[in-house]
């Protein structure tokens, strides 16, 4: 048994039971014994792998398309080039080196990076090297410029609370103890206002899941871009409306039971982007698009011709299941999800289209 895991049990049993989102956070930032606080998570060592790790192609796509929506909104300068929960820095750094020739990019952008974790703040240091970068506990501190921003499985990680229909209300799922081992648990029925909306699509024994700390960071978001102008791309898995128990866990690239090894495997649940859209009110979302969708729309499949032809062997056959492993409906291509946003008043963001009335993402 872990320390966190014998914390835990100790809070639990002098206090009673604690909300999803409570275990997650105590799960992922506690700072001594936290998943984030305490390692890299990243890569074939690691316990998952993510986009940015699989292929330079996805940041290369993802900061043309950033330069193309900073030139279609007059060029601003200066501007803040910000990324939410940057991991090793790989993304900002494919970012970088494919905006490089874009005219006056370089020389507006600020590197601003919204990170917790002093293991992963070090190794974004390390890997964006000589760029200056500034380090933010939170987004609210970003400066008051343009924001041109990206994050890519940034809000999947953010505590989540679940809740279970009960006929005209609903009961929370909660981390509780069942024989002195961590359990899953409900409480009595009790009314959430924030679910009323969610009584005519679900049924009794359905479960809806809230995450509050993501509707706060998509309001700052909104702030700024609202006032000083910019767009944001969010890149993520989950659907347009949450609908289901999507709260795992994943171990050395395996999943495993969420309550089974506390702060030594990451946690994560599907992202409502519906929820995230609306908390960004008063910008305007573009259609929510498959991530292969996207990555074609903007020229994946071109680019990843052009490294081909410089590869051979092994080299090429991962390049070639890399593209697939992005963009194949399959694989990461259906499952991850791309929103996009601006003022109302920008232009449409490269890849994506502006739609008063949100579809399916099955539907594009």
């Amino acid at each position: 048994m872990s320390t966190l895991e014998k914390k835990l049990i100790g809070r639990i049993s002098k206090a009673g039971p604690i909300s999803v989102a409570d275990y997650m956070t105590e799960c992922l930032l506690h700072p001594e014994h936290g998943y984030y606080a305490t390692r890299d998570p990243f890569g074939a060592k690691g316990d998952f792998t993510t986009a940015p790790e699989i292929s330079q192609m996805f940041g290369e796509m993802l900061g043309l398309a950033l330069a193309q929506a900073w030139m279609d909104q007059g060029a601003p300068t200066p501007f803040t080039l910000a990324e939410l929960g940057p991991g090793r820095g790989t993304l900002m750094a494919d970012i970088l080196r494919a905006t490089k020739g874009v005219t006056g990019f370089h020389a507006a952008a600020q590197v601003h990076l919204v990170e917790a974790s002093p293991v992963l703040r070090t190794r974004q240091i390390e890997r964006l090297a000589p760029t200056s970068v500034t380090h933010h506990d939170s987004i609210g501190t970003l400066p008051d410029a343009p924001l041109f921003l990206v994050a890519n499985e940034f809000f999947d990680a953010l505590p989540i609370c679940q809740y279970q229909r009960d006929g005209d209300g609903w009961r929370e799922c909660q981390v509780g103890l069942d024989s002195d081992a961590l359990a899953m648990g409900l409480t009595a029925p009790l009314p959430v206002p924030a679910l009323d909306h969610r009584l005519g699509d679900t049924q009794d024994g359905d479960v809806v899941e809230i995450c509050a700390p993501a509707q706060g960071v998509m309001a700052k978001l909104a702030g700024f871009i609202d006032t000083h102008g910019g767009a944001a791309l969010i890149i993520d898995y989950g659907d347009w409306r949450s609908i289901g128990d999507t709260f795992q866990a994943l171990k050395d690239h395996a999943p495993v039971s969420p309550l089974e090894t506390p702060g030594d495997a990451d946690l994560t649940a599907h992202v409502d982007f519906e929820a995230l859209a609306h908390a960004a009110a008063p910008l305007s979302p573009h259609q929510l698009t498959p991530q292969g969708v996207y990555l074609e729309r903007l020229g994946i499949t071109a680019r990843a011709q052009a490294l081909a032809g410089k590869l051979s062997g092994d080299a090429l056959d991962s390049h070639i299941a890399a593209h697939r492993r992005l963009t194949h409906p399959d694989e990461m291509g259906t499952l991850f999800k791309v929103l996009g946003l601006t003022r109302a008043d920008a232009p449409d963001l490269p890849g994506l289209q502006r739609n008063q009335t949100q579809a399916h993402p099955d539907d594009t």
